[in-house]
């Protein structure tokens, strides 16, 4: 057996744990089609949570039920490049404009560029409606799934919102699945013209059970006939915190220690994996998330890691020595760049697995 796991941005895993029926109510809207509740998604969490994972399950169980899928991330101009996408998908529902010349390829943007009589340069909301009349015919419908919405800018989001409520009230076949970090969409939901969105199905994505993932990796390790006891497959599991990415981490580096070892993983080996995951997923995502952290932010998440959990507001002033002001103004700043997350009245805690063990380990002045 080759190495099942997949530890990179977006690749899907052999198995999703712990996400059983969350696209239950969207597979349901691809059998209702236009107005389904099912067809507007939210996905909200944390970094390494699996947002982008559980894009790419909707892409492909809506290409599974026959619609069409356009999928982007949500850097800037976007919305010119589902405008492309659409137009070549009508066209080839179609029978192709006359005169249209290929002028140019865009592999970086997934853009075509082409030469048209000016008669057919319509707005973008006109070329959904064309497509949309075209799928609707053919019974089926386009779903289009937006990634990293907490990046995007937001006057092309409000576009997009404001063009698919009205393709949604002409009784079209349109889907709009987005992901992102908490705060950015409690922001974008309370913004103007994308308030329609507060009726799509939001849906939290938190860590799965530590015994979940138990069940998952000692099941694959059975499979390959690989030698590890229970006690260490529990211990390998609760490194992973539940995290997807992490767990795909952890799994590839047992993996690769079962490989050196003729199928057998001993402490040393479950303990360099763990070891191994935790410095990539530092490099990958924890430093990447840091990148942009003022230094005062950052003696806000130092404070935190004293705490073995979650952590008080008023201890991290105390520690600071800041006012209840700045401290108020930290979180807020922390909260909306998913650094952290609401604990319950008063309590914060780290909201990207490995956090608090990597500033743990660095040291401080």
């Amino acid at each position: 057996m080759e190495n099942p796991f997949r530890p990179s941005a977006g690749a899907t895993p052999p198995e999703i744990i712990g996400r059983a029926g969350l696209l239950d109510e969207f597979a349901y809207g691809l059998r209702l089609g236009s107005g389904a509740p099912g067809l507007l998604t939210i996905f909200t969490g944390a970094r390494g949570i699996g947002k982008t994972v559980m894009l790419g399950a909707a892409h492909d169980l809506a290409r599974e039920n026959g619609w069409a899928v356009i999928s982007e991330t949500a850097t800037g101009g976007f919305m010119g490049r589902i405008g492309e996408s659409m137009r070549q998908l009508a066209e080839e529902l179609g029978n192709g404009p006359q005169g249209r010349k290929i002028i140019g390829v865009s592999a970086a943007g997934f853009s075509l560029t082409t030469e048209l009589p000016p008669e057919r340069q319509v707005a973008w909301r006109n070329l959904a409606e064309e497509l949309l009349r075209l799928l609707q015919s053919r019974g089926t419908g386009l779903v289009i799934t937006v990634d990293e919405i907490h990046a995007a800018d937001r006057a092309e989001l409000a576009q997009l919102a404001a063009s698919v409520q009205h393709l949604i009230q002409d009784r079209l076949p349109i889907g709009l699945v987005f992901a992102g970090l908490p705060a950015a969409v409690s922001d974008l939901l309370n913004e103007g013209v994308a308030t329609f969105l507060r009726r799509a199905d939001k849906i939290d994505l938190h860590a799965a059970t530590v015994r979940d993932v138990e069940a998952s990796f000692a099941e694959t390790f059975a499979a390959a006939a690989f030698n590890i006891s229970p006690d260490l497959v529990r211990q390998a599991s609760e490194a992973t915190g539940g995290y997807p990415f992490l767990i795909q981490l952890v799994g590839y580096f047992l993996w690769r220690e079962a490989e050196k070892n003729q199928g057998t993983l001993d402490e040393d080996a479950v303990g360099r994996a763990i070891d191994a995951a935790h410095r990539r997923n530092a490099r990958t995502v924890i430093e990447a998330a840091l990148s942009t952290t003022s230094p005062k932010d950052m003696d806000f998440l130092q404070a935190m890691a004293k705490d073995t959990g979650p952590s008080s507001t008023g201890d991290i002033g105390q520690r600071l020595g800041a006012k209840t002001n700045l401290v108020a103004n930290y979180r807020t700043r922390l909260l909306a760049a998913g650094l952290i997350e609401s604990a319950g009245y008063g309590k914060v805690d780290f909201a990207i697995p490995g956090l608090r063990r990597y500033l743990s380990s660095k040291p401080t002045d």
